[in-house]
């Protein structure tokens, strides 16, 4: 996983994905630089190499992807370095649908940590699992916008989806680093 934001942060730093190299940037919105209205509790980021395709609609949540790498939150003890690199374990996946598009949420625990874990996806507490889901829910609404949506009965899926998920969206990226997909939104994926 790529870190984007550290565990607690409130700036909203994400991966500039139209500009060369992808620098992680703090988001900017008509002139201003955007904050959470509240921390994130779990260090968030991305799985570079993939893609949630924008021209492929899901077959039965029937919405498109994101045009975005796949998000992760990794809920371990510690807060890690935006921009860091880190080995985790994919624990479950949220298919949260955002503004009518498909917005995947991972969550996953650095491998360190992973024996803490020994059941999976089960072994996360339901508070953690269903705060994430809530704070992901609600954190719009301050701004104006309607509160976000979920598939499959707002339920998290275990192993076996997400890393359906992981393949998918990383085909998806090599689909359109080959060219295989017109690159519409001007996404940078390198030479």
């Amino acid at each position: 996983m790529l870190t984007e934001i550290s565990k607690n942060g409130k700036r909203k730093m994400e991966v500039d994905t139209e500009s060369e190299g992808n620098p992680i940037k703090q988001d900017v919105k008509k002139g201003n630089v955007r904050e959470y209205h509240g921390p994130i509790f779990w260090n968030y980021g991305c799985f570079p190499q993939t893609w949630e395709d924008p021209n492929i609609e899901h077959p039965e949540l029937k919405v498109n992807g994101d045009n975005d790498p796949l998000d992760c939150l990794e809920i371990g003890k510690d807060a890690l370095e935006p921009g860091s690199i880190t080995s985790v374990k994919p624990l479950g996946v949220l298919a949260m649908i955002d503004d009518g598009e498909l917005d995947w949420k991972v969550i996953c625990i650095r491998e360190s940590e992973e024996s803490d874990y020994p059941n999976g996806l089960d072994s996360v507490p339901a508070a953690v699992k269903d705060g994430i889901r809530e704070w992901f829910r609600w954190y719009k609404t301050p701004d104006g916008k309607p509160l976000n949506e979920f598939g499959f009965d707002e339920k998290w899926l275990g192993e076996k989806e997400v890393l359906e998920v992981i393949e998918e969206t990383n085909a998806a990226w090599k689909n359109l680093k080959d060219g295989g997909v017109e690159n519409n939104g001007g996404l940078w994926i390198g030479d």
